[in-house]
Protein backbone atom coordinates (compact mmCIF):
# COMPACT_ATOMS: atom_id res chain seq x y z
CA UNK A 1 0.00 0.00 0.00
CA UNK A 2 2.87 2.42 1.44
CA UNK A 3 4.92 1.84 -2.33
CA UNK A 4 1.17 2.81 -4.19
CA UNK A 5 0.46 5.99 -2.30
CA UNK A 6 4.51 6.96 -2.76
CA UNK A 7 4.06 5.70 -6.70
CA UNK A 8 0.85 7.55 -7.42
CA UNK A 9 2.38 10.96 -4.91
CA UNK A 10 5.31 10.84 -7.29
CA UNK A 11 3.19 11.12 -10.74
CA UNK A 12 1.30 13.63 -9.43
CA UNK A 13 3.82 15.67 -8.37
CA UNK A 14 5.17 15.43 -11.66
CA UNK A 15 1.72 16.82 -13.41
CA UNK A 16 2.10 19.20 -11.01
CA UNK A 17 5.58 20.14 -12.18
CA UNK A 18 4.23 20.59 -15.89
CA UNK A 19 1.59 23.59 -15.12
CA UNK A 20 4.76 26.01 -15.84
CA UNK A 21 5.09 28.40 -18.37
CA UNK A 22 6.86 25.99 -21.66
CA UNK A 23 9.75 28.35 -21.68
CA UNK A 24 11.30 27.16 -18.16
CA UNK A 25 10.82 23.26 -19.23
CA UNK A 26 14.52 22.64 -19.36
CA UNK A 27 17.30 22.37 -16.55
CA UNK A 28 16.92 24.22 -13.72
CA UNK A 29 17.65 27.66 -14.21
CA UNK A 30 19.87 28.10 -11.41
CA UNK A 31 22.79 26.09 -12.74
CA UNK A 32 22.73 27.43 -16.19
CA UNK A 33 20.83 30.00 -18.12
CA UNK A 34 18.27 27.70 -20.07
CA UNK A 35 15.15 27.58 -22.35
CA UNK A 36 13.39 24.72 -23.97
CA UNK A 37 15.47 24.41 -27.25
CA UNK A 38 18.62 24.27 -25.08
CA UNK A 39 21.24 24.91 -22.59
CA UNK A 40 23.47 28.42 -23.35
CA UNK A 41 26.94 26.73 -24.13
CA UNK A 42 28.11 23.19 -24.87
CA UNK A 43 27.77 19.26 -23.42
CA UNK A 44 29.82 18.75 -20.84
CA UNK A 45 31.07 15.46 -22.82
CA UNK A 46 28.93 14.73 -26.13
CA UNK A 47 27.91 11.17 -26.06
CA UNK A 48 26.44 10.83 -29.78
CA UNK A 49 29.24 8.95 -31.84
CA UNK A 50 31.75 8.35 -28.25
CA UNK A 51 33.32 5.34 -28.52
CA UNK A 52 33.82 3.88 -24.53
CA UNK A 53 36.72 1.35 -24.09
CA UNK A 54 35.91 -2.10 -25.43
CA UNK A 55 35.19 -4.79 -22.86
CA UNK A 56 35.98 -8.14 -24.06
CA UNK A 57 33.15 -10.42 -22.19
CA UNK A 58 30.53 -7.62 -21.15
CA UNK A 59 29.12 -8.44 -17.76
CA UNK A 60 25.26 -8.16 -17.36
CA UNK A 61 22.95 -7.83 -14.54
CA UNK A 62 19.65 -7.71 -15.03
CA UNK A 63 17.30 -5.49 -12.73
CA UNK A 64 13.57 -6.77 -13.12
CA UNK A 65 13.22 -9.73 -14.58
CA UNK A 66 9.80 -10.18 -15.58
CA UNK A 67 8.29 -10.58 -19.09
CA UNK A 68 10.48 -7.63 -20.75
CA UNK A 69 13.17 -8.96 -18.30
CA UNK A 70 13.14 -12.71 -18.91
CA UNK A 71 13.16 -12.06 -22.89
CA UNK A 72 15.94 -9.69 -22.75
CA UNK A 73 18.31 -11.90 -20.49
CA UNK A 74 16.55 -14.91 -23.46
CA UNK A 75 18.13 -12.92 -26.03
CA UNK A 76 21.71 -12.28 -24.32
CA UNK A 77 22.01 -15.85 -23.87
CA UNK A 78 22.37 -16.27 -27.36
CA UNK A 79 25.87 -14.36 -27.69
CA UNK A 80 29.24 -15.52 -26.71
CA UNK A 81 31.23 -12.78 -25.26
CA UNK A 82 28.44 -12.23 -22.17
CA UNK A 83 28.26 -13.42 -18.25
CA UNK A 84 25.27 -12.97 -17.02
CA UNK A 85 26.36 -12.14 -13.76
CA UNK A 86 23.42 -10.96 -11.37
CA UNK A 87 19.70 -10.87 -11.28
CA UNK A 88 17.35 -8.92 -9.45
CA UNK A 89 13.54 -8.82 -8.58
CA UNK A 90 10.93 -8.43 -6.03
CA UNK A 91 9.07 -11.38 -7.18
CA UNK A 92 10.82 -15.26 -6.33
CA UNK A 93 9.38 -16.77 -8.56
CA UNK A 94 10.40 -14.25 -11.53
CA UNK A 95 14.00 -15.09 -9.87
CA UNK A 96 13.59 -19.37 -10.04
CA UNK A 97 12.53 -18.67 -13.71
CA UNK A 98 15.54 -16.01 -14.43
CA UNK A 99 17.66 -19.07 -13.01
CA UNK A 100 15.75 -22.05 -14.86
CA UNK A 101 16.47 -20.48 -17.97
CA UNK A 102 19.53 -20.03 -17.51
CA UNK A 103 20.17 -23.77 -16.94
CA UNK A 104 18.69 -24.76 -19.48
CA UNK A 105 21.04 -22.24 -21.74
CA UNK A 106 24.10 -24.27 -20.41
CA UNK A 107 25.09 -21.18 -17.95
CA UNK A 108 25.92 -20.56 -14.64
CA UNK A 109 23.48 -19.49 -12.52
CA UNK A 110 23.51 -16.27 -11.47
CA UNK A 111 24.03 -13.89 -8.20
CA UNK A 112 20.31 -12.81 -6.83
CA UNK A 113 19.80 -9.48 -5.05
CA UNK A 114 15.74 -9.43 -4.19
CA UNK A 115 14.30 -9.42 -0.51
CA UNK A 116 14.20 -5.10 -0.49
CA UNK A 117 12.12 -2.55 -2.83
CA UNK A 118 16.42 -0.79 -3.10
CA UNK A 119 17.92 -4.01 -3.63
CA UNK A 120 18.59 -2.63 -7.65
CA UNK A 121 21.39 -0.30 -5.36
CA UNK A 122 23.12 -3.49 -4.79
CA UNK A 123 23.13 -4.00 -7.88
CA UNK A 124 24.98 -0.97 -9.22
CA UNK A 125 27.33 -1.26 -6.77
CA UNK A 126 28.45 -4.49 -7.69
CA UNK A 127 32.10 -4.05 -9.09
CA UNK A 128 31.76 -7.33 -11.40
CA UNK A 129 29.14 -5.55 -13.70
CA UNK A 130 29.75 -3.58 -16.69
CA UNK A 131 26.12 -3.68 -18.41
CA UNK A 132 22.99 -2.91 -16.42
CA UNK A 133 20.05 -3.78 -17.65
CA UNK A 134 16.81 -1.95 -16.49
CA UNK A 135 13.20 -3.71 -16.82
CA UNK A 136 11.21 -2.43 -13.83
CA UNK A 137 7.45 -1.09 -14.54
CA UNK A 138 7.72 2.57 -16.19
CA UNK A 139 8.10 5.52 -14.20
CA UNK A 140 10.67 7.01 -11.75
CA UNK A 141 12.45 4.05 -11.03
CA UNK A 142 13.49 3.91 -14.95
CA UNK A 143 15.70 6.95 -14.58
CA UNK A 144 16.44 6.44 -10.93
CA UNK A 145 18.39 3.52 -11.56
CA UNK A 146 19.69 4.41 -14.94
CA UNK A 147 21.26 7.36 -13.05
CA UNK A 148 22.54 5.42 -10.41
CA UNK A 149 24.01 2.73 -12.50
CA UNK A 150 25.86 5.11 -14.68
CA UNK A 151 27.26 7.04 -11.01
CA UNK A 152 28.56 3.48 -10.26
CA UNK A 153 30.48 2.91 -13.46
CA UNK A 154 28.29 0.96 -15.50
CA UNK A 155 26.76 1.32 -18.78
CA UNK A 156 23.29 1.07 -19.15
CA UNK A 157 20.34 -0.25 -21.26
CA UNK A 158 17.04 1.00 -20.08
CA UNK A 159 13.73 -0.34 -21.17
CA UNK A 160 11.04 2.66 -22.66
CA UNK A 161 10.41 4.92 -21.86
CA UNK A 162 13.16 6.34 -20.10
CA UNK A 163 12.33 9.10 -18.16
CA UNK A 164 9.43 10.59 -16.31
CA UNK A 165 9.53 14.05 -16.26
CA UNK A 166 11.60 16.90 -17.88
CA UNK A 167 13.79 17.06 -14.84
CA UNK A 168 14.47 13.53 -15.54
CA UNK A 169 15.66 13.72 -18.73
CA UNK A 170 18.41 16.62 -18.21
CA UNK A 171 19.41 14.46 -15.34
CA UNK A 172 20.28 11.33 -17.22
CA UNK A 173 21.83 13.59 -20.05
CA UNK A 174 23.90 15.30 -17.74
CA UNK A 175 25.06 12.07 -15.83
CA UNK A 176 25.90 10.36 -19.09
CA UNK A 177 27.96 12.78 -20.43
CA UNK A 178 29.59 13.65 -16.80
CA UNK A 179 30.54 9.66 -16.37
CA UNK A 180 31.02 8.87 -20.21
CA UNK A 181 28.85 5.90 -19.73
CA UNK A 182 26.72 4.59 -22.34
CA UNK A 183 22.93 4.95 -21.74
CA UNK A 184 20.83 3.16 -24.36
CA UNK A 185 17.15 3.26 -24.41
CA UNK A 186 16.32 -0.50 -25.96
CA UNK A 187 14.15 0.93 -28.08
CA UNK A 188 13.48 -2.34 -30.60
CA UNK A 189 11.23 -1.15 -32.62
CA UNK A 190 14.78 0.41 -34.24
CA UNK A 191 15.99 -2.84 -35.45
CA UNK A 192 12.82 -4.01 -37.36
CA UNK A 193 13.55 -5.19 -40.69
CA UNK A 194 11.57 -2.86 -42.54
CA UNK A 195 12.63 -0.06 -40.44
CA UNK A 196 16.19 -0.79 -41.16
CA UNK A 197 15.53 -1.15 -44.65
CA UNK A 198 13.93 2.12 -45.17
CA UNK A 199 16.56 3.44 -42.99
CA UNK A 200 19.15 2.60 -45.27
CA UNK A 201 17.25 3.72 -48.54
CA UNK A 202 16.84 6.75 -46.66
CA UNK A 203 20.52 7.24 -46.25
CA UNK A 204 20.81 6.05 -50.59
CA UNK A 205 18.57 9.16 -51.29
CA UNK A 206 16.20 6.72 -52.85
CA UNK A 207 13.19 9.15 -50.92
CA UNK A 208 14.76 12.29 -51.84
CA UNK A 209 13.93 15.00 -49.00
CA UNK A 210 12.44 13.49 -45.99
CA UNK A 211 9.18 15.86 -45.51
CA UNK A 212 6.94 13.79 -43.14
CA UNK A 213 6.91 11.11 -41.03
CA UNK A 214 3.65 8.88 -39.34
CA UNK A 215 4.76 7.22 -35.72
CA UNK A 216 2.27 5.49 -33.55
CA UNK A 217 1.65 3.02 -30.66
CA UNK A 218 -2.06 1.54 -31.30
CA UNK A 219 -3.54 -1.83 -30.44
CA UNK A 220 -6.70 -3.20 -28.49
CA UNK A 221 -5.83 -3.97 -25.14
CA UNK A 222 -3.90 -7.51 -24.67
CA UNK A 223 -6.93 -9.49 -22.84
CA UNK A 224 -9.66 -7.25 -20.88
CA UNK A 225 -9.32 -3.64 -21.07
CA UNK A 226 -9.08 -3.44 -17.33
CA UNK A 227 -8.05 -6.69 -15.85
CA UNK A 228 -8.35 -8.24 -12.00
CA UNK A 229 -4.64 -9.03 -11.84
CA UNK A 230 -3.11 -6.36 -9.24
CA UNK A 231 0.58 -6.91 -10.60
CA UNK A 232 0.00 -4.19 -13.21
CA UNK A 233 -1.58 -1.79 -10.94
CA UNK A 234 0.76 0.37 -11.59
CA UNK A 235 -0.28 1.05 -15.11
CA UNK A 236 -3.91 1.77 -14.11
CA UNK A 237 -2.65 4.04 -11.46
CA UNK A 238 -0.90 5.47 -14.19
CA UNK A 239 -3.68 6.38 -16.95
CA UNK A 240 -5.62 7.71 -13.69
CA UNK A 241 -2.90 10.55 -13.52
CA UNK A 242 -1.52 11.14 -16.71
CA UNK A 243 -3.37 12.40 -19.51
CA UNK A 244 -0.91 12.75 -23.23
CA UNK A 245 1.09 10.24 -25.32
CA UNK A 246 2.27 8.08 -22.33
CA UNK A 247 3.60 5.67 -24.80
CA UNK A 248 5.72 7.67 -27.48
CA UNK A 249 8.83 6.03 -28.35
CA UNK A 250 8.20 2.52 -30.60
CA UNK A 251 6.90 4.52 -33.76
CA UNK A 252 9.04 7.55 -33.32
CA UNK A 253 12.57 5.97 -32.80
CA UNK A 254 12.77 4.91 -36.54
CA UNK A 255 11.54 8.39 -37.80
CA UNK A 256 13.71 10.03 -35.92
CA UNK A 257 16.41 8.00 -37.12
CA UNK A 258 15.41 8.52 -40.27
CA UNK A 259 15.15 12.38 -40.08
CA UNK A 260 18.74 12.33 -38.72
CA UNK A 261 17.25 13.91 -35.41
CA UNK A 262 19.68 15.00 -32.99
CA UNK A 263 22.46 14.30 -35.76
CA UNK A 264 21.59 16.95 -38.70
CA UNK A 265 18.17 18.15 -37.44
CA UNK A 266 16.37 19.06 -33.82
CA UNK A 267 12.40 19.08 -32.84
CA UNK A 268 11.33 22.62 -32.09
CA UNK A 269 8.20 22.66 -30.83
CA UNK A 270 5.02 20.45 -30.26
CA UNK A 271 1.12 20.35 -29.74
CA UNK A 272 -0.81 17.93 -28.35
CA UNK A 273 -4.24 16.62 -28.20
CA UNK A 274 -6.27 13.82 -26.12
CA UNK A 275 -9.93 12.25 -26.72
CA UNK A 276 -12.11 11.93 -23.85
CA UNK A 277 -12.20 8.76 -21.91
CA UNK A 278 -15.09 6.65 -23.39
CA UNK A 279 -13.82 3.27 -22.31
CA UNK A 280 -11.50 2.49 -19.47
CA UNK A 281 -13.34 4.44 -16.72
CA UNK A 282 -16.82 2.06 -17.55
CA UNK A 283 -14.48 -0.69 -17.21
CA UNK A 284 -13.06 0.10 -13.97
CA UNK A 285 -16.58 0.68 -12.63
CA UNK A 286 -17.58 -2.23 -13.43
CA UNK A 287 -14.96 -4.32 -11.75
CA UNK A 288 -14.97 -2.06 -8.53
CA UNK A 289 -18.75 -3.06 -8.67
CA UNK A 290 -17.12 -6.88 -8.12
CA UNK A 291 -14.14 -6.25 -5.95
CA UNK A 292 -13.62 -3.59 -3.73
CA UNK A 293 -9.53 -3.05 -3.91
CA UNK A 294 -10.87 -1.20 -7.26
CA UNK A 295 -13.24 1.49 -6.08
CA UNK A 296 -10.18 3.58 -5.54
CA UNK A 297 -9.43 3.66 -8.63
CA UNK A 298 -12.81 4.26 -9.72
CA UNK A 299 -12.47 7.77 -11.21
CA UNK A 300 -13.38 9.71 -14.21
CA UNK A 301 -9.84 11.02 -14.32
CA UNK A 302 -8.45 8.66 -16.79
CA UNK A 303 -6.37 9.97 -19.86
CA UNK A 304 -7.99 9.77 -23.29
CA UNK A 305 -8.86 7.15 -25.44
CA UNK A 306 -6.67 8.69 -28.33
CA UNK A 307 -4.24 11.30 -28.47
CA UNK A 308 -2.36 12.52 -31.33
CA UNK A 309 0.43 14.42 -31.62
CA UNK A 310 1.97 17.24 -33.92
CA UNK A 311 6.17 17.72 -34.08
CA UNK A 312 7.84 20.38 -36.22
CA UNK A 313 11.85 20.06 -36.71
CA UNK A 314 14.05 22.79 -37.13
CA UNK A 315 14.96 21.87 -41.48
CA UNK A 316 11.20 22.03 -41.46
CA UNK A 317 9.93 18.51 -41.29
CA UNK A 318 6.96 17.35 -39.65
CA UNK A 319 5.93 14.30 -37.64
CA UNK A 320 2.33 12.83 -36.74
CA UNK A 321 2.63 10.84 -33.54
CA UNK A 322 -0.96 8.57 -32.15
CA UNK A 323 -1.30 6.41 -28.84
CA UNK A 324 -4.33 4.56 -28.50
CA UNK A 325 -4.32 1.34 -26.27
CA UNK A 326 -7.81 1.00 -25.36
CA UNK A 327 -9.96 1.34 -28.65
CA UNK A 328 -10.65 -2.27 -30.53
CA UNK A 329 -8.08 -1.33 -33.55
CA UNK A 330 -5.98 -3.53 -35.14
CA UNK A 331 -1.84 -3.38 -34.15
CA UNK A 332 -0.35 -0.53 -36.13
CA UNK A 333 3.30 1.39 -35.13
CA UNK A 334 2.60 3.06 -38.52
CA UNK A 335 6.12 3.64 -39.75
CA UNK A 336 5.34 6.28 -42.59
CA UNK A 337 8.11 8.21 -44.46
CA UNK A 338 6.94 10.83 -47.36
CA UNK A 339 9.83 12.38 -49.01
CA UNK A 340 10.21 14.17 -52.44
CA UNK A 341 10.73 11.32 -54.30
CA UNK A 342 9.28 8.26 -52.60
CA UNK A 343 7.08 7.15 -49.60
CA UNK A 344 6.83 3.96 -47.48
CA UNK A 345 4.15 2.78 -45.08
CA UNK A 346 4.06 -0.27 -42.83
CA UNK A 347 1.21 -1.03 -40.24
CA UNK A 348 -1.55 -2.01 -40.36
CA UNK A 349 -1.47 -3.13 -43.74
CA UNK A 350 1.79 -4.89 -44.90
CA UNK A 351 5.11 -3.17 -45.64
CA UNK A 352 4.69 -1.18 -49.16
CA UNK A 353 6.38 1.73 -50.81
CA UNK A 354 5.70 4.28 -53.55
CA UNK A 355 7.08 6.08 -56.15
CA UNK A 356 4.25 8.83 -57.55
CA UNK A 357 0.63 8.15 -56.61
CA UNK A 358 1.13 3.91 -56.84
CA UNK A 359 2.24 1.22 -54.76
CA UNK A 360 5.33 -0.74 -55.89
CA UNK A 361 4.41 -4.47 -57.03
CA UNK A 362 5.24 -7.14 -54.71
CA UNK A 363 8.26 -8.10 -57.05
CA UNK A 364 9.33 -4.66 -57.24
CA UNK A 365 9.46 -4.56 -53.40
CA UNK A 366 11.60 -7.64 -53.50
CA UNK A 367 14.21 -6.25 -55.55
CA UNK A 368 14.40 -3.19 -53.34
CA UNK A 369 14.60 -5.21 -50.22
CA UNK A 370 17.34 -7.55 -51.82
CA UNK A 371 19.04 -3.94 -53.16
CA UNK A 372 18.74 -2.39 -49.75
CA UNK A 373 18.51 -4.96 -46.93
CA UNK A 374 21.84 -3.02 -44.56
CA UNK A 375 24.36 -5.68 -44.02
CA UNK A 376 23.19 -5.96 -40.32
CA UNK A 377 19.83 -8.04 -41.49
CA UNK A 378 22.20 -9.60 -44.46
CA UNK A 379 24.91 -11.20 -41.73
CA UNK A 380 22.44 -11.71 -38.66
CA UNK A 381 18.69 -11.49 -39.50
CA UNK A 382 18.64 -15.04 -40.14
CA UNK A 383 19.57 -16.06 -36.17
CA UNK A 384 17.36 -12.96 -35.05
CA UNK A 385 14.28 -14.15 -37.04
CA UNK A 386 15.18 -17.78 -35.34
CA UNK A 387 15.84 -16.61 -31.67
CA UNK A 388 12.35 -14.35 -32.12
CA UNK A 389 11.54 -11.40 -30.19
CA UNK A 390 8.86 -9.72 -31.63
CA UNK A 391 9.82 -11.13 -35.24
CA UNK A 392 13.69 -10.71 -34.20
CA UNK A 393 13.85 -7.23 -33.81
CA UNK A 394 14.73 -7.75 -29.71
CA UNK A 395 17.75 -10.36 -30.63
CA UNK A 396 18.96 -7.63 -33.46
CA UNK A 397 19.06 -5.25 -30.76
CA UNK A 398 20.48 -7.38 -28.33
CA UNK A 399 23.27 -8.24 -30.98
CA UNK A 400 24.08 -4.90 -31.41
CA UNK A 401 24.06 -2.99 -27.92
CA UNK A 402 26.87 -6.29 -26.95
CA UNK A 403 28.82 -5.87 -30.39
CA UNK A 404 29.08 -2.14 -29.92
CA UNK A 405 30.12 -2.37 -26.13
CA UNK A 406 32.82 -5.17 -26.81
CA UNK A 407 34.09 -3.29 -29.88
CA UNK A 408 34.17 0.42 -28.26
CA UNK A 409 31.70 1.39 -31.13
CA UNK A 410 28.92 4.64 -30.65
CA UNK A 411 25.63 3.21 -29.48
CA UNK A 412 22.77 2.95 -32.24
CA UNK A 413 20.79 4.75 -29.47
CA UNK A 414 22.55 7.46 -26.88
CA UNK A 415 21.37 9.67 -23.78
CA UNK A 416 19.93 12.19 -26.08
CA UNK A 417 17.82 9.58 -27.99
CA UNK A 418 16.45 8.10 -24.81
CA UNK A 419 15.99 11.75 -23.33
CA UNK A 420 14.22 13.66 -26.38
CA UNK A 421 12.15 10.61 -27.76
CA UNK A 422 10.76 9.98 -24.28
CA UNK A 423 10.08 13.82 -23.16
CA UNK A 424 7.43 13.63 -25.68
CA UNK A 425 5.27 12.33 -22.67
CA UNK A 426 5.22 15.07 -20.24
CA UNK A 427 5.50 17.47 -22.90
CA UNK A 428 2.77 15.72 -24.58
CA UNK A 429 0.58 16.45 -21.21
CA UNK A 430 1.55 20.11 -20.93
CA UNK A 431 -0.05 20.57 -24.31
CA UNK A 432 -3.19 18.88 -23.28
CA UNK A 433 -3.50 20.09 -20.15
CA UNK A 434 -3.44 23.80 -21.62
CA UNK A 435 -5.98 23.40 -24.57
CA UNK A 436 -3.55 22.02 -26.66
CA UNK A 437 -0.79 25.21 -27.11
CA UNK A 438 2.43 24.59 -28.79
CA UNK A 439 5.06 23.58 -26.31
CA UNK A 440 9.32 24.07 -27.58
CA UNK A 441 11.17 20.38 -27.28
CA UNK A 442 14.59 20.86 -25.18
CA UNK A 443 17.31 20.39 -27.22
CA UNK A 444 19.52 17.85 -25.26
CA UNK A 445 22.68 17.79 -27.35
CA UNK A 446 22.93 21.62 -27.09
CA UNK A 447 23.75 22.45 -30.28
CA UNK A 448 25.41 19.29 -30.93
CA UNK A 449 23.22 18.12 -33.29
CA UNK A 450 24.42 20.43 -36.28
CA UNK A 451 27.47 17.97 -35.93
CA UNK A 452 26.57 14.72 -34.99
CA UNK A 453 26.89 11.97 -37.24
CA UNK A 454 23.78 9.51 -38.36
CA UNK A 455 23.74 6.34 -37.17
CA UNK A 456 25.98 3.56 -38.65
CA UNK A 457 23.24 1.23 -40.94
CA UNK A 458 26.56 -0.04 -42.76
CA UNK A 459 28.20 -2.34 -40.17
CA UNK A 460 31.62 -1.03 -41.34
CA UNK A 461 32.88 -1.81 -37.70
CA UNK A 462 32.49 -4.08 -35.51
CA UNK A 463 30.54 -7.52 -36.11
CA UNK A 464 32.61 -9.73 -34.08
CA UNK A 465 30.42 -10.82 -31.38
CA UNK A 466 29.47 -14.44 -32.36
CA UNK A 467 26.30 -16.07 -31.81
CA UNK A 468 25.74 -19.99 -29.76
CA UNK A 469 24.41 -21.11 -33.16
CA UNK A 470 24.04 -24.05 -31.52
CA UNK A 471 20.81 -22.82 -29.25
CA UNK A 472 19.22 -21.99 -32.21
CA UNK A 473 19.13 -24.51 -34.27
Amino acid sequence: MENRRSFIKHVIAGIISLQIAPQLLGKNSSKKDISATGHIGEPLFNMCGYQAPPIDTVRVAFIGVGSRGISNLRQMTYLEGVKINSICDTNPKAIDKAQELLNKQNLPKAKVYTGSEDSWRDVCEDKNIDLVSIAVPRGPLHAAIAIYAMECGKHVAVEVPAIFTVEEAWDLVETSERTKKHCMMMENCCYDFFELLTLNMVRQGFFGEIIHGDAAYIHSPHGPLVTSSRDRIWSLAEKQVHNGNLYPTHGLGPVCQAMNINRGDKFTYMVSMSSDDFMRGKAVEELARKDAFFEKYNTDTYCGNMNTSIIRTEKGRTIMLQYDVTSPRVYSRIHMLSGTKAACLKYPLPARISVGDKWLSDTELEELTDKYTPLVVKEIGKWAKKAGGHGGMDFLMTWRLIDCLRNGLPMDQDVYDAALWSVIWPLSEWSVSNKSKPIEIPDFTQGAWRYNTPVDVSLSKGGTTRIREDLLK
